[in-house]
C-alpha cells in the first residue's frame, strides 16, 4: 500500500481505498497518506467495484482502477495526462507488464483502467471483474508495472483464494464477465475458454505452452519457466476444487475470506 501511494502522490486528484476488514496495517497507512477510506464486507471484485462507483463521493472527472500492488511509469502518467485534455474519448485502456519473483516477464496484458467518471460499470462477478465502459476507448502507451506479489508464498495464498471462488462460480452458474464466444472480443474469447475448459483435450498441456511460448515466458529464463508452470497449476487446481464441490455438494467454508474487525475511525457500510 505505501508503494502505490508514493507512486501517486502528487498525480492523483483523489484516492478511495474500499477496505474490506483488512487487518495488516493497510488502513493506517492509507490515513496516514490522506486516503478516503471507507469498508465494506467483501462479496465479490464486481459488486465491491459497483458499491464504489456507486456510493464513493467522487468529484475528479474521470475515474482509475488500481491495485495495491501496481505502478504508473512516468510515461504513463504523462499519456493519460494528455489522453484526457484531448477529450476525445470515454475510456483508456493501457499494457500491464507483470512482475514475478522480482523479475521483469516479457508478458503484456491490455486492460480498460481508467473512464470518464459515471460511464462504467461492473458484472456481478466473483472474481476477474472487467469494466464496461460506455463510449470509444484510446489505447495509451507507457506502462503499469504489476508486482505479482512479494513472494511465492503470499502468490500462493493469493491464487488458493482466487481458485476457490473461481470454484464455486463455476458451480453456480454465476453470470460471467461478458458472453462467452470464441470469435468474438478477447475477453468474450477468454469468457469462451473458461466456460468450456474442462473439455478441451490436452488443456494443461496447450495451456503451458501458451504462456511459455506465445506469451514469451521463455525469455525470461527459469522464472518464466516457473510462471508458466504455475499459472497452469491454477487452472488445475480451480478444476479440481469444482470436482470437489460437485462430489462432496458442500462449498467451502472459507470464502469470502473471513474479516478483521471494523475500524471506528473509517465509515462502514
Amino acid at each position: 500500500m505505501e508503494g502505490v501511494l508514493q507512486n501517486l502522490k502528487g498525480w492523483a486528484q483523489e484516492v478511495f481505498l474500499v477496505d474490506s476488514y483488512s487487518s495488516d496495517g493497510t488502513v493506517d497507512i492509507a490515513l496516514g497518506h490522506g486516503v478516503s477510506v471507507v469498508q465494506r464486507r467483501f462479496r465479490g471484485f464486481g459488486d465491491q467495484w459497483n458499491f464504489a462507483l456507486r456510493e464513493l463521493p467522487i468529484t475528479a472527472p474521470w475515474t482509475m482502477k488500481l491495485d495495491p500492488d501496481e505502478r504508473l511509469s512516468d510515461t504513463l502518467k504523462r499519456e493519460i495526462a494528455s489522453a484526457i485534455l484531448a477529450d476525445d474519448v470515454d475510456g483508456l485502456s493501457v499494457d500491464r507488464c507483470l512482475w514475478f519473483m522480482n523479475r521483469s516477464l516479457p508478458v503484456r496484458h491490455h486492460l480498460v483502467r481508467l473512464w470518464r467518471t459515471g460511464r462504467c460499470h461492473f458484472a456481478d462477478v466473483q472474481v476477474n471483474e472487467y469494466p464496461a465502459v460506455e463510449g470509444p476507448i484510446r489505447r495509451v502507451s507507457g506502462e503499469l508495472v504489476h508486482l505479482d506479489s512479494p513472494d511465492l508464498e503470499h502468490w500462493l495464498n493469493k491464487q488458493n483464494t482466487y481458485t476457490t471462488a473461481l470454484a464455486i462460480e463455476a458451480y453456480n452458474r454465476d453470470e460471467l464477465a461478458d458472453k462467452p464466444r470464441l470469435f468474438g472480443t478477447p475477453l468474450q474469447r477468454r469468457m469462451w475458454l473458461k466456460k468450456h475448459f474442462m473439455w478441451l483435450p490436452c488443456r494443461y498441456t496447450a495451456l503451458f505452452f501458451y504462456h511459455y511460448l506465445v506469451l514469451g515466458a521463455w525469455r525470461a529464463g527459469w522464472v518464466g519457466y516457473a510462471w508458466s508452470y504455475l499459472r497452469t497449476d491454477v487452472y488445475r487446481l480451480w478444476q479440481y476444487k469444482l470436482r470437489e464441490i460437485r462430489l462432496t455438494g458442500r462449498l467451502p467454508v472459507k470464502w469470502p475470506p473471513g474479516p478483521g474487525q471494523p475500524d471506528p475511525r473509517v465509515r462502514q457500510y
